[in-house]
């Protein structure tokens, strides 16, 4: 599979190279609860260093390092952790890897729609309606997830 031009720079065409976006947005929800783990573990490995007071706000220890996590791993390799073990990987509107800035902010819109819960509800919909397979985040800054060529 190799990225062609098509409708949108950089985005294979999904009508002529489906394969690229086939079982994306499941693969998307099992890297994204991996993804969750790797944070949760992370947050429990730094709870000594808080003396342990970090358990009465875990919740909200677990989301800064998942924040932090998912965008130091989007701007290195375009993929968080458990999206590399998904096969699945971001590209920006020009078919590139995701930069600082973009992995930034495709990580603060993701939140944001997590915290505005009709928000991931619709950028569910989207996900699943769009030719592309994306979210309203996606749509946002033009990113795309896709299967990585193997």
């Amino acid at each position: 599979m190799t990225p062609h031009r098509a409708n949108t720079p950089g985005h294979p065409d999904p009508a002529r190279l489906p394969d690229f976006y086939r079982g994306v947005p499941g693969k998307r929800i099992i890297a994204w609860l991996i993804d969750w783990v790797v944070a949760s573990v992370i947050s429990a490995l730094l709870l000594p260093l808080t003396f342990f007071l970090g358990l009465f706000i875990f919740p909200v220890m677990v989301a800064v390092v998942g924040f932090f996590y998912r965008w130091s791993t989007l701007a290195s390799g375009s993929a968080t952790w458990g999206m590399r073990l998904m096969a699945v990987e971001l590209r920006d509107a020009e078919g590139l890897r995701l930069d600082g800035p973009t992995a930034f902010w495709h990580v603060a819109l993701h939140y944001g729609l997590l915290i505005v819960s009709p928000g991931l509800l619709i950028s569910g919909v989207v996900t699943l309606t769009t030719p592309k397979r994306q979210g309203l985040h996606d749509l946002v800054l033009g990113t795309v997830a896709l299967n990585r060529a193997l």
